[in-house]
């Protein structure tokens, strides 16, 4: 299908969906047209018009074209209406509607053996999906998001596995789970509780270590004052079930734990210091929301409605984005310089572990 067909489909398409918001305009009578970019289309309406152009309008395109280019496109999610200017002097068509899109839509990694996988992969490189990898020296942290049962544990478990290739992990497990068979395996220490230990003590033993990490970060910071250029080792720290560490604690310990997380993710970025946090929710009394502003890829698995992503992704309303069913999918948001900054469907790689008794 090339673009002329393309545009006609869209047309014909919306021509039909439209009808009750616009009061029955239409292309045929040169109320609006479509344009094909390289990244996305442009519906450019013809004004003065009968209809609105605001948010209700952009959405209400946005799920009829969704599903229309499905699956040969997948348009970006945008939280409101986004504005182009065109080039024209022709002030009835000079502003459009953009909807960004991608080719195709996300598949699923399947990796027969995941540590040959791991040990193939190029430093500083995170697979994701078959068309979206993510680049560590560009993330600062990440946050995993699901309800129990959605797979965060198993998700947990490949990017371990990818990042301790290049990357020193400390990893704080609360429930003594599968992050900590994983390390046992791998030889890596984990932070957890121990018999005849109260919670504030083991919490209080976390804030020690990111008092360490902090440290850490102020020494780099002043090689760097010295040195811009310097490269650093990446250092991660893993939290699995943040909330089972916020919850029930001695406020002044609890205290000490937000404001450490606070600097660490304010200040990591440029020594090279991560944080990869993992919780059912990520609202105020999981993380400060100082934390949660820092974090710059955001994976919410499992059940996906407005609900469930008010906190991960506060902004965004869900409808109208095709996510498969099954195991491991969700949305997933990389915000850097080379990814779309919109929300992606996401489905999480499929792998075998050669040691089993790990997950």
């Amino acid at each position: 299908m090339n673009n002329k067909e393309l545009s006609q489909y869209l047309l014909q398409s919306l021509n039909m969906g439209l009808t009750a918001l616009i009061y029955g305009e239409s292309s045929y009578v040169n109320a609006f047209d479509i344009k094909i970019m390289s990244d996305g289309f442009l519906f450019i309406p013809r004004l003065p018009s009968s209809y609105i152009i605001d948010d209700e309008l952009y959405q209400k395109i946005f799920l009829i074209a969704n599903a229309a280019l499905y699956p040969r496109y997948t348009l970006l999610k945008q939280n409101s209406a986004y504005f182009v200017a065109l080039d024209t002097d022709d002030i009835h068509v000079q502003r459009g509607l953009f909807f960004p899109w991608k080719k195709g839509i996300s598949k699923r990694l399947v990796i027969p053996d995941l540590e040959a996988f791991a040990q193939s992969q190029p430093a500083n490189t995170i697979p994701i999906m078959e068309n979206l990898t993510i680049d560590y020296n560009k993330v600062t942290h990440i946050a995993i998001a699901g309800n129990s049962g959605s797979g965060k544990s198993y998700t947990l478990s490949y990017f371990l596995s990818i990042i301790r290739k290049f990357s020193e992990l400390i990893i704080v497990d609360p429930k003594f789970d599968s992050p900590s068979r994983w390390a046992r395996e791998n030889g890596i220490a984990v932070i957890h509780p121990q018999k005849n230990r109260s919670k504030s003590d083991f919490v209080s033993e976390i804030n020690e270590n990111l008092s360490r990490c902090l440290n850490l970060i102020q020494q780099r910071q002043e090689i760097l004052y010295d040195d811009p250029k310097h490269q650093f080792d990446h250092l991660t720290i893993v939290m699995d079930e943040v909330l089972a560490l916020s919850e029930g604690v001695n406020k002044t310990i609890k205290d000490s734990f937000f404001s450490l997380l606070s600097q660490i993710a304010l200040l990591g970025r440029a020594t090279k210091i991560h944080l990869i946090l993992v919780s059912q929710r990520f609202d105020h009394n999981t993380i400060p929301v100082s934390v949660r502003e820092q974090l710059n890829v955001l994976i919410q698995i499992g059940n996906i409605n407005k609900k469930t992503v008010q906190f991960i992704f506060p902004d965004l309303d869900p409808e109208g984005i095709v996510i498969p069913i099954g195991k491991g999918t969700g949305l997933i948001q990389v915000i850097d310089n080379e990814s779309p900054y919109q929300v992606l469907p996401l489905l999480c790689p499929t792998y075998y572990f050669t040691k089993k008794g790990i997950l």
